[in-house]
Formats: structure tokens, C-alpha cells, sequence
């Protein structure tokens, strides 16, 4: 099953996309938060969101969201320390919405989806509107 990793500043916002991931796809699914620094002040670290992609992994590779610019540039750290440690993990970043990319990202691998169809859920999301203008 596809691991899913969520990123973000803060550790409160992160653990609460956890939450709405699991409560959408499914308890059991491996959706780790690797949000905030390790004394909960605002920020992102490398080697948590590194930690966080192998705790996710079962095989089938890892889809990262993350919620701002420097995120993504930890995520991207995060990547080469798996590399330059010889784990071969396969990663992918989705650019998407957090929280809806997250879910439709959860719901696909939940279902059986792999890396691909997991990312490509997930950033179809960008589309919709939620006001129906």
C-alpha cells in the first residue's frame, strides 16, 4: 500500500490532515505527520520528514504533501538523506492542495492504488471548485 507522508509548519495542522485522511480512507492506512520541529515551534526538519517517508513505506512508495515553499525544499533534503543512506524508497511530492490532495491521495491508495494513480488523484484535485461558480 502507498504511504502517505503529510508536511507542514506546524504539527498541529499536519496531525489534523492525518486525522481527516485515516477518518476518510481508513485507520489502517500508513499516513504519517511529520510536521512542525521536534519542540513544536513552527518550522520543518529533513531528517523528521526522512524518518517520516520510511515509517510510511511498505514497499509500494511514499506520496508527500506539504503546505508551503520551504517544505518542499526539506521534503526534497528529506529525499537525498534516503538516497545518500542507500534506502530505495520510492518518493513522490504532490503538487496539490494539502488537505484535499491528502485526502484523494489516502482514498486512492486505500483502494489499492499505486504511486501513480495515488499522485494523479491527488492532484486532480487543483480543478474543482468548491463554490461551483
Amino acid at each position: 500500500m502507498v504511504g502517505i507522508v503529510i508536511v507542514s509548519h506546524s504539527n498541529k495542522i499536519s496531525e489534523g490532515v492525518v486525522d481527516m485522511c485515516r477518518e476518510m480512507a481508513g485507520k489502517e492506512q500508513k499516513i504519517i505527520s511529520a510536521g512542525g520541529l521536534d519542540d513544536y515551534s513552527l518550522g520543518t526538519d529533513a531528517v523528521k520528514i526522512a524518518n517520516a517517508i520510511e515509517n510510511a513505506d511498505s514497499g509500494d512508495g511514499v506520496l508527500v504533501f506539504a503546505d508551503l515553499g520551504s517544505a518542499i525544499l526539506s521534503t526534497e533534503m528529506a529525499i537525498d538523506i534516503l538516497k545518500d543512506s542507500s534506502k530505495d524508497i520510492r518518493v513522490e511530492i504532490a503538487d496539490a492542495p494539502i488537505v484535499e490532495g491528502a485526502i484523494a491521495g489516502s482514498i486512492e491508495a486505500y483502494i489499492g492504488g499505486n504511486l501513480e494513480s495515488c499522485l494523479t488523484k491527488a492532484e486532480e484535485v487543483k480543478i474543482f471548485s468548491k463554490l461551483n461558480k
